[in-house]
């Protein structure tokens, strides 16, 4: 049976452990530190799935007031990474994550949800849109050093 609890100082160092596998150029250490942090700020917060005694999955979630493209009111309850361990995608966990954020955004008083993915990451983007999500934009960005 799943279970989806909230970060704590019990499973902060589970949570980063994941999210070093979904942003593989962070250190372990660094989204340890990163997580570590999230215990006491009320702007951020994560969610661990796991199954029996086995972390297979989170979901980091932030409040934005600043501009979220597509969306019409403050804050916005935004997905900021999600995570699923290979050999239990396309099983409906991440559809649990989500739903879990999103009571999260309620209760913060959010409306809307919003969330994003790299134009590449063809796999996020049909998982968005099967589970609700409306494509707003696409956006290539641009860096140049100044000389």
């Amino acid at each position: 049976m799943a279970e989806i609890v909230e970060i704590a100082h019990s499973n902060y160092q589970e949570i980063a452990r994941l999210a070093s596998k979904l942003w593989p150029d962070s250190t372990l250490e660094e989204e340890k530190k990163y997580f570590h942090h999230c215990i006491s700020d009320t702007t951020h917060t994560a969610f661990l799935l796991t199954m029996e005694t086995t972390s297979i999955g989170f979901v980091l979630v932030s409040l934005r007031n600043d501009f979220v493209e597509g969306t019409k009111s403050k804050p916005v309850c935004y997905i900021e990474g999600i995570y699923v361990e290979p050999p239990h995608r396309r099983k409906g966990y991440a559809e649990l994550l989500i739903h879990k954020a999103e009571s999260w955004g309620k209760a913060m008083n959010c409306t809307e949800i919003a969330s994003d993915t790299e134009i590449n990451n063809r796999a996020s983007i049909a998982f968005h849109k099967g589970i609700g999500f409306k494509e707003i934009n696409r956006v290539v960005c641009f860096a140049k050093a100044i000389l």
